[in-house]
């Protein structure tokens, strides 16, 4: 049965997922740890080699399913591409690499995965234009991989939304989705409690996975162009606010920094668990009302969406107002 297939490569993913983050966290692996920074919400030196356990899991689960159903099209050119860029990102998170020669990376994978789509006939713009949509998926995840739970429970919810709608067309596709959906629930067990970090090698891949698996499933006709953009809304809205924010302040917006509405609400009071509370809420509305929307007609599709980008705008201008109080109350006397 496909459901079976579907759930013993997800499982696949899982376990090998939980067992290689159980021994680096067990074995205090140190390769590469994440040092306090002017970017940090921890305080300790922390393993950043999580993002490994993740890809071998998923690795497990593409492995498990060519190898049990042959006749399923699985989506390799993307993994293929995410694994090359995991090495280069393993290789920043150990030692450090230029800001320019990892966005060169993410260019050319990007442009590689669309210059070897099949069938290409649209305009060279819309090309280039899907490169650049990709890319800036692979940094949204890199720039919102900042506390406990956030980029693996965005992974969690963005990829189970994928596998959800692309199920009934095409298995391999969504048994790619949830593999990666499950090994990002195998991370959480360890990341939720701050003792593991994906670092870039896991950030990075998963950002440019829900890019290019994203535009596949609109070239395949699983969903039409909006849907990704909804499903990884908390994480796009963010992101682009942030980035929007600082270019009209005149800021090095390429530099480390903890401006991100996440980080805000961190530094004014929130605990971990509870932004994890409050992002996964938001994960859940625009991956629920994405598929919601995806099945329903034009007038309740319209306003499911716009409920979600209403429920974002608040939550925008709940975290802003929150800051400004809590500016304000670091400069009153004590």
């Amino acid at each position: 049965m496909t459901g079976t297939d579907i759930g013993a490569a997800a499982m696949s993913a899982f376990v090998l997922t939980l067992v290689i983050a159980w021994g680096i966290v067990r074995f205090g692996w140190q390769w590469a740890m994440d040092f306090p920074n002017q970017r940090s919400l921890h305080e300790a030196p922390t393993p950043r080699t999580g993002g490994l356990a993740i890809l071998a899991g998923v690795a497990a689960a593409l492995a498990w399913t060519f190898l049990a159903r042959p006749d399923w099209s699985t989506p390799l050119h993307a993994c293929t591409l995410a694994l090359i860029l995991a090495g280069i990102s393993l290789a920043d998170d150990h030692a450090g690499l230029p800001i320019l020669v990892r966005l060169v990376a993410h260019i050319f994978a990007a442009g590689l995965f669309v210059a070897l789509l099949p069938g290409k006939t649209a305009p060279w713009w819309h090309l280039v234009s899907a490169t650049i949509a990709i890319v800036a998926f692979t940094n949204f995840f890199n720039f919102m991989d900042g506390a406990n739970g956030l980029a693996g429970g965005m992974a969690a919810a963005g990829f189970s939304a994928y596998g959800v709608a692309s199920m009934s067309t095409a298995p391999g596709f969504a048994a790619t989705c949830f593999s990666v959906a499950a090994a990002a629930c195998a991370f959480l067990v360890f990341n939720l409690r701050g003792r593991i970090f994906m670092g870039d090698s896991g950030s990075v891949p998963l950002g440019f996975l829900a890019g290019v698996l994203g535009f596949e499933g609109v070239l395949a006709g699983y969903w039409p162009l909006w849907f990704p953009v909804a499903v990884f809304a908390p994480f796009a809205v963010d992101a682009t606010l942030t980035l929007a924010r600082r270019m009209l302040r005149r800021e090095a917006f390429w530099r480390a920094h903890r401006e991100h509405y996440y980080q805000r609400l961190v530094r004014s009071g929130y605990s971990h668990a509870r932004l994890a509370a409050v992002e996964y809420a938001l994960m859940a509305a625009c991956a629920g009302g994405a598929l919601a929307a995806r099945a329903a007609s034009p007038p309740v599709r319209y306003a499911i969406l716009a409920t979600i980008a209403l429920l974002l705008a608040a939550a925008a201008l709940a975290v802003d107002r929150r800051w400004r109080a809590h500016l304000h109350r670091s400069t009153l006397p004590t």
